[in-house]
Parts: structure tokens; C-alpha cells; sequence
């Protein structure tokens, strides 16, 4: 889910359900075929043998009532051949009656199941959108006078949600910004995205310490482990707070990768605490809230924060892309333009997604 406000587009049959457009074809041809071989070998070629299975040809692209249609088309031709040459009692020519009858049947059978199963995944998809919308919701543009971007890219596209997560609220007490990546993976990771997301949404307008909010998290997560049975769970995230005018952004990295910050070419890491990931914070000694960067962030600068399916995404050969490199190279630090290229050039380098990927850029507005 690229940034953008758009509302996603209706959901189309799903890629790889309908057949290949020359397929369509396939009819078509086997009559010509039939046709020429009939003509060139009137003798030797029973009249409308290659006819028999256009019906179940047919059912790869069009429905049940083309399937049945051209059963009958079909049938017809082969009589009208057979008594052409006077064969049309012929035994022979009886079974090839029979044959493309069962493959009428056969293909307006598959026909109906083609589409009741396109229509199944067509909702299935729409689900998986919904699901995705509701559970990471797609970031404003601008929030106060910051410019935000986001990525999202689910390892198995047709999920929508996978482990990664990331959060967007405007409150009084400033824009505060999450984003994480869930221990493991499947339908368990995607539960604890929505138990994070939920509580972030709810603690960040009513918590004025970002420190504190960390902690509600913490223990949102050790909740979520406890409720599992799952002793390994936790969550790396980055938390950020943003005062509009005030040239900064707090940063609060819980067993995260580093913030960058771009400005044109450079691009830089934040260095900041590397404390504990959500859900393993009492394992601390001795307990204390977590460490809050400043981060220095004037009208031009970007902070950029990313899960590690951006920088372990491999190529062919098996080497990391090269973020850092590939960003001072863009020779832009506009939040929208830096997510736009991540989106086209990681999957350029890496192919197919290995692991969910989500990216937030933000810079504050010009004046």
C-alpha cells in the first residue's frame, strides 16, 4: 500500500485464475484445423474428430451457457460433415457424437466451477483489503506540517497484512508515529499487529510521555505472549514524536534498525539506545523508561524508519540491497519521491518478497 489516501481499487479477478489470453483462441483454431483436414483428406479423417473437445476448451475462458452453446454448435457441425460424406449413421461418427456430448457436459461442469472458485478468491481478496485497511490504515499526507509517506508490501500479497506494522496519530500532544516487526509469522504475527496497532491508537492520544507509551506497549506485548503461551514473542519498533515548529523528533528505538536521515545526497543513522523489543522489557536490570533521542529534523530533512525487509532483501547473487547507497544516489530526500523509489527499486533488486516490507518517511513542511 503505497502512501496515497486513495481509496484501493475494486478487487478483479485475481492474477493466474483465467487463462491466458490465447487460449480464448483455442476453439477457433481447432475448427480451422478440423476444416483443412477435412478438405485435404476427405477420406482419411473421420468428419469432426478435432471438434470434440472444443466444450471443455471453451470452458477455460467463457461460462457454462458458451460451454453449453457451443456443444451444440459443435454437434451440429459434425453431423452436417458426416452427412456430407454419407457417414452420418455410421458407428463411428455415433461415438464422436457421444464423446463431444460428454465433453459438452464436462465443460459446462468446469465452466461454473471456474467461476464459482474466480468469485470465491475475487472475496477472498476483498476481505484481505478490507482487513489491511482496517488494521493499517492508510497515512494521511500531511499530518500537521509534516509531510509523511508509507510502504507496505506483504510477503504473500494475497494476505494484504503480514508482520511488519506501523501507525500514524495526531495528537495534542504531537504527531507520534509507529513502526514494528513482529517475531514469527502467519495469522499469530497478524493477531499481534491489530493488539499493537489497537493499543498504540488508544494510548497515544491520552499519554503525554512517548517513554511511557513505549512501556503500554511493552506490556501490551507480554500480555499478548502470556495470552499465547508464547515466551519469544516481541515486537522491534520505533516510536517517533513530532511538535509542529519544533525542528526535532523524538525517537524511541525498542531492538529496532536505526532511523536514517536524509538531506539530498547524505544520508546518515541515527544513533540512538537500542533498548529492548516490546514484550521482553522486564528482562531489563535494573527497569527504567526507555531512552528518548532528539533528532535534529529542519524543512529538507527526511527520517526515514523501515523494517528489515527493505535492507535484507537480496538479489540473485545473494547480497543485502544496498539502502543506504541506493538512497544518497536518488538525489532527492522528498518523503513521497524516497517511498516511490524503495517500492519500485527494491522489488527491481530482489524480485519477489521473502518478508514483509513497510517504510515511513517524514519531513516537515518548507516555512
Amino acid at each position: 500500500m503505497p502512501v496515497a489516501n486513495r481509496p484501493p481499487p475494486r478487487p478483479a479477478a485475481p492474477p493466474g485464475v483465467r487463462a491466458p489470453r490465447w487460449v480464448a483462441w483455442l476453439p477457433v483454431l481447432l475448427l480451422l484445423v478440423d476444416i483443412v483436414a477435412e478438405a485435404a483428406f476427405p477420406d482419411a479423417v473421420a468428419a469432426g474428430f478435432l471438434l470434440t473437445p472444443i466444450p471443455v476448451v471453451v470452458a477455460f475462458s467463457y461460462g457454462p451457457r458458451a460451454a453449453l452453446l457451443s456443444t451444440a454448435g459443435v454437434i451440429g457441425l459434425q453431423i452436417a460433415l458426416a452427412a456430407r460424406a454419407g457417414h452420418l449413421d455410421e458407428q463411428h461418427h455415433i461415438w464422436i457424437y457421444v464423446a463431444t456430448l460428454l465433453s459438452g457436459a464436462m465443460g459446462t461442469a468446469l465452466a461454473w466451477q471456474r467461476i464459482r472458485q474466480e468469485r470465491s478468491l475475487v472475496r477472498a481478496r476483498t476481505v484481505a483489503e478490507t482487513l489491511q485497511r482496517a488494521v493499517l490504515r492508510p497515512v494521511p499526507e500531511r499530518a500537521g506540517d509534516l509531510r509523511v509517506a508509507a510502504l507496505y508490501r506483504a510477503a504473500h500479497a494475497d494476505a494484504g497484512v503480514g508482520g511488519d506494522l506501523y501507525a500514524l496519530c495526531d495528537t495534542r500532544f504531537g504527531v507520534r508515529l509507529l513502526l514494528g516487526d513482529v517475531r514469527g509469522k502467519g495469522l499469530e504475527a497478524v493477531r499481534t499487529v491489530a493488539e499493537v496497532l489497537g493499543a498504540f491508537r488508544a494510548a497515544a492520544h491520552d499519554t503525554s510521555c512517548l517513554a511511557e507509551l513505549a512501556e503500554q506497549l511493552d506490556r501490551t506485548v507480554m500480555r499478548e505472549a502470556i495470552d499465547r503461551g508464547d515466551e519469544e514473542l516481541f515486537v522491534t519498533a520505533v516510536l517517533l514524536e513530532y511538535t509542529a515548529g519544533s525542528g526535532r523528533v523524538d525517537v524511541i528505538n525498542r531492538g529496532h534498525l536505526a532511523p536514517l536521515v536524509l538531506s539530498g545526497t547524505a544520508v546518515a543513522t541515527v544513533s540512538c539506545p537500542d533498548e529492548l523489543p516490546l514484550g521482553l522489557g522486564h528482562l531489563a536490570a535494573p527497569a527504567e523508561p526507555a531512552a528518548t533521542t532528539g533528532v535534529p529534523l529542519p524543512p529538507g530533512h527526511t527520517l526515514l524508519v523501515h523494517t528489515d525487509g527493505v535492507s535484507e532483501a537480496r538479489d540473485a547473487s545473494g547480497t543485502f540491497y544496498p539502502l543506504a547507497g541506493r538512497l544518497g544516489s536518488l538525489g532527492t530526500s522528498a518523503p513521497d519521491l524516497v517511498v516511490a523509489f524503495l517500492d519500485r527499486d527494491v522489488a527491481a533488486y530482489a524480485g519477489r518478497l521473502h518478508d514483509d516490507l513497510a517504510v515511513l518517511a517524514l519531513s516537515p513542511s518548507p516555512g
